[in-house]
């Protein structure tokens, strides 16, 4: 099931819900819709609507400040758009570039998506060790790329204005 980004009332990016919690929000006028699925629907009884993309809350959330994103092997997966950062196939698993064993941790900067082919080459030693630089460095995504992040190819369509590469 796709996901819908839910922005604040001032359009920053808050959460991803799913599609049906989104038409709830609309139905209960808690949200308005911003950007549609071109070609997807949410039919019901009494309800024909095109399903939510975006959609914005019509009252301001107060949200704690997050200064970093939480840490997943699913967002490095995302982060790094399923490919690995060895040899530029199709990512499945996640690798420490400092191997656990030698003091690497779970984070944004030492994990990179890998394929099981050159996670297993690469074993417990580092890129250099190993003689398998990396395509591109890791980096720490900020909490509301993180956010855009998760919602993967939908990305490409949304507008310049809500993923920040506006002129």
């Amino acid at each position: 099931m796709r996901d819908t980004l839910v922005l604040n009332a001032s359009f920053e990016p808050l959460s991803t819900v799913t599609m049906n919690r989104a038409v709830v929000l609309v139905l209960q006028a808690k949200a308005v819709v911003e950007q549609t699925h071109p070609e997807l629907r949410m039919r019901g009884a009494a309800v024909d609507i095109p399903a939510p993309r975006v959609i914005r809350l019509c009252r301001y959330v107060r949200v704690p400040f997050r200064r970093q994103a939480p840490w997943s092997r699913r967002g490095v997966l995302v982060r790094d758009r399923h490919r690995c950062a060895y040899c530029g196939r199709r990512a499945t698993t996640v690798d420490h570039v400092v191997p656990r064993s030698r003091g690497g941790r779970d984070t944004w900067l030492n994990t990179v998506a890998s394929c099981a082919e050159d996670n297993h080459r690469k074993a417990d030693r580092t890129p250099e060790q190993a003689g398998m630089p990396l395509l591109r460095e890791p980096f720490e995504p900020t909490p509301a790329d993180a956010m855009l992040l998760a919602l993967g190819e939908d990305l490409a369509v949304l507008p310049e204005w809500l993923t920040g590469h506006a002129a």
